[in-house]
């Protein structure tokens, strides 16, 4: 949730500070700032409601602000509703929108996060004369760091350390202050950030593409550190205000897949770039044509003296979890439990030392997954981290880590992160049954095999999309939708449903078919898409006889079938999307493509902003 950037050095901030909230806008558009310094000793502070393109015209695209030091933000509201007052950044004196010079503030400021004793601390300020003008927890932390600063005239560094000490909660925080012109201080706890250096510049960013264009030498500064940025230079420093050191590490991704490469949103690029990530993943976890995860610390040894497993997620990653969740116990016998992130944490837990706890996060910064993580790993329990970012808390605070291999995903609704972590999953069921002796040797090759057809199988679904088209300039105008599905269908239903509601604001929900006709059917109107999932053979008809019940009561019916279905199944339905023939273990990859086609080519016809849907950011790390 929100986006952080921030440069000094040598060139006009403005322009870099907006080309980096440009790459960082899925992040949050409820608002976005700038604060730039120039050479005097100046600061303007500039906020604009809205999308970045509203700060953009309102800085005549950062002309209008000179000056080699800044900070932006583009905000997804917490704390106080979206409006200009609220915006960030936040300053240590009284905002006034008309004013843009606050040189004679002490700190200036951007934040990530929620500080969660923001109540207790406004009061101390109110007690010691502050004057505040949000609604924000950022601006009560902005002024806490100013009331220590001024109150025992210490350094930037000493300030931000109690601050750190005195707040709860997370956060990001970049603050440039008035007594250091042309540095910028920083601090983080369980909120991502980056420092890149280059020569004679520094950056700073909540995540890496904002800084791809300028460098690929970046630091990850941890949990309660602090960090002084100055030009081509910066210093860490921990609680103590001992400085510290940090590896500097060298980011390989490819600048150009941050970008639209030609698609007219993100979302397209990312569902037609599913084929390669999912090709790049499952080469990743191979190794003389087996799998391999023994370089995760998962070798058969280990894999065999597992007595349960929890994966932990949330949102798409959660449904990933509960396809995993019925391919393992049928191939590996093995129980698994799927839980909610934000629900593991309060729940009191069986978990062992033979327990294996999954977290499966995109970004690798979710922060009910990684308050999760930390639970297991206090019990005792080995953790598995499946992230796609590479340095990021999940990844280095797991026990062991694989890496989906999906390169940026920009757009908010999640597709070939999904996949993704979907194949990871399936190579990780595999490998755990035959470990297990569940499956022989031929099954495990034929397997394989199967794994290694998904990516061509995904491009054919990608030149179906015509008809997909067809059926969503029809339903457009819909109220309701339901996905329907039993055993692993089911699970897919749900990522299905979740695409069709957060880019289209159609109201959705996803069923395991038989429950449907408990109380759900009492919903269903004349023309109400049902969209049932009909990979599972032994359980097809029993979907399509729930999907009957619907259309004796006007529903339209949409399934989503194998192409060796019978064509009795077929006739039962008003519109059908056939996927090539997939074991079903592994079919949840083929059948989500035209579920996110779906999604997409609804919004589309609705004119909405795919990309960046309604009060959504793309990596929750706040609670």
């Amino acid at each position: 949730m929100c986006g952080i950037v921030g440069f000094t050095g040598r060139r006009q901030a403005a322009g870099i500070l907006l080309d980096g909230l440009g790459k960082l806008e899925y992040r949050g558009y409820d608002s976005a700032g700038m604060a730039v310094r120039d050479e005097q000793g100046t600061v303007r502070v500039i906020k604009a409601t809205g999308k970045l393109k509203n700060l953009e015209e309102k800085t005549q695209q950062g002309a209008s602000l000179p000056g080699c030091c800044g900070i932006g933000h583009t905000r997804w509201a917490t704390h106080g509703e979206p409006n200009e007052k609220n915006a960030h950044p936040h300053i240590s004196g009284a905002f006034e929108p008309e004013r843009l010079d606050y040189s004679d503030c002490t700190v200036v400021g951007v934040h990530n996060g929620i500080i969660e004793n923001f109540e207790e601390l406004k009061d101390k300020l109110l007690r010691h004369g502050y004057k505040l003008y949000s609604d924000t927890d950022t601006e009560i932390a902005i002024k806490i760091v100013d009331y220590y600063y001024n109150k025992y005239k210490i350094g930037p560094i000493d300030a931000i350390n109690r601050m750190m000490v005195r707040v709860r909660g997370s956060y990001a925080l970049a603050l440039m202050f008035k007594d250091h012109p042309g540095e910028i201080y920083a601090a983080r706890k369980d909120s991502p950030m980056i420092i890149g250096i280059a020569d004679g510049e520094s950056f700073l960013a909540s995540d890496v593409p904002a800084v791809l264009k300028y460098t690929r030498d970046v630091y990850y500064i941890g949990n309660h550190q602090a960090a002084r940025i100055l030009p081509g230079e910066v210093h860490f420093f921990d609680l103590n205000g001992d400085e510290i050191s940090i590896p500097c590490k060298k980011i390989t991704m490819d600048a150009s897949a941050a970008g639209k490469n030609g698609y007219e949103h993100y979302m397209m690029k990312e569902i037609h770039e599913q084929p390669s990530t999912l090709r790049d993943t499952l080469e990743s976890l191979m190794k003389d044509e087996r799998i391999d995860l023994a370089g995760a610390g998962m070798d058969d040894e280990y894999l065999k003296g597992i007595r349960d497993v929890y994966i932990v997620a949330c949102g798409s990653a959660w449904h990933v979890g509960m396809t995993a969740q019925y391919v393992i116990e049928d191939m590996a016998e093995l129980p698994v439990r799927v839980e909610l992130a934000s629900e593991f944490r309060y729940r009191k837990l069986l978990l062992g030392k033979d327990s294996l706890v999954i977290v499966i996060s995109q970004s690798g910064e979710t922060a009910d997954s990684l308050s999760a993580l930390r639970i297991a790993k206090e019990m005792g329990a080995r953790t598995l981290g499946i992230v796609n970012v590479e340095g990021s808390s999940i990844a280095r605070e797991a026990d062991e880590v694989l890496y989906t291999k999906a390169g940026p995903e920009i757009a908010v609704a999640t597709t070939k992160a999904f996949t993704a972590q979907l194949m990871v999953m399936y190579a990780f069921a595999l490998q755990l049954a035959l470990a297990r002796g569940k499956i022989g040797e031929e099954a495990y090759r034929k397997d394989i095999r199967e794994l290694q057809a998904l990516p061509d199988r995904v491009s054919y679904l990608l030149t179906q999309k015509g008809r997909i088209q067809w059926i969503a300039s029809r339903y457009c105008a819909a109220h309701d939708a339901f996905f329907i599905g039993r055993g692993s269908d089911y699970a897919i239903s749900m990522e299905g449903s979740l695409k069709l509601k957060e880019i289209s604001y159609i109201h959705s929900e996803a069923y395991a078919a038989g429950e449907l006709k408990h109380g759900t059917i009492s919903l269903i109107e004349d023309n109400t898409l049902i969209v049932g999932v009909l990979t599972q053979k032994e359980l097809m008809e029993k979907t399509i006889s729930n999907m009957k019940e619907c259309k004796a009561r006007g529903a339209y019916l949409m399934g989503i079938l194998s192409e060796q279905s019978a064509p009795h199944i077929e006739e039962q339905l008003d519109f059908i999307l056939k996927i090539p023939e997939t074991d079903s273990h592994f079919a949840g990859i083929p059948a989500v493509i035209p579920l996110q086609l779906l999604g997409y080519y609804i919004s589309v016809s609705k004119g909405l902003d795919v990309d960046k849907p309604r009060n959504l950011a793309k990596s929750v790390t706040v609670e």
